[in-house]
């Protein structure tokens, strides 16, 4: 069962957000309601709008299985929770996303190893993240593949939660 990464289409669209709120869907326990549909809300406006963004997926057996958003370095993103849009020094890896049925498919590691290329290809000498302390499974596989904490890059969306940047030099 081969696995393919590549570009996303306007097609996959419905998929993807399906793929990502699966994905997502656990962190509805940890977090508050109100957290957890500000959060669930933010997902959705990203996706609806990915630009300038790559959105690359993980397509196994005809049907799409993960997904990853990458920014290049000097666009804008918007930080979640309101707050105001900022200019990527590095490109910026976001909603990396795998099935809950997909997980430990290597689709996860797969579809960074893609940001990490695009990255260096682009000349990037740097590919930064940002995580929180919920997302273990995915900060295990940031440090594995050698994303190491870049405290200057944190930010705090709402009162108690520490989203967590990280930073992979190329």
């Amino acid at each position: 069962m081969t696995l393919t990464i590549r570009d996303a289409r306007a097609a996959d669209r419905a998929a993807i957000e399906a793929v990502t709120l699966a994905a997502y869907e656990q962190y509805a326990t940890v977090l508050a309601a109100p957290l957890w549909e500000a959060y669930r809300q933010n997902i959705v406006t990203t996706l609806t709008s990915v630009t300038p963004a790559t959105q690359i997926v993980a397509e196994k057996e005809g049907a799409l299985v993960g997904s990853v958003l990458l920014y290049p370095a000097g666009g804008d993103m918007r930080v979640p929770g309101g707050g105001k849009a900022t200019t990527l020094a590095w490109p910026e890896v976001r909603l990396l996303a795998v099935t809950p049925a997909a997980r430990g498919s290597g689709a996860g590691r797969r579809l960074m190893e893609e940001c990490i290329r695009r990255g260096r290809a682009a000349g990037a000498t740097a590919l930064t993240l940002h995580t929180t302390d919920m997302m273990r499974v995915a900060m295990q596989l940031y440090e594995r593949m050698g994303f190491e904490r870049a405290p200057d890059l944190d930010f705090s969306p709402a009162p108690g939660i520490t989203v967590k940047g990280y930073k992979l030099a190329l």
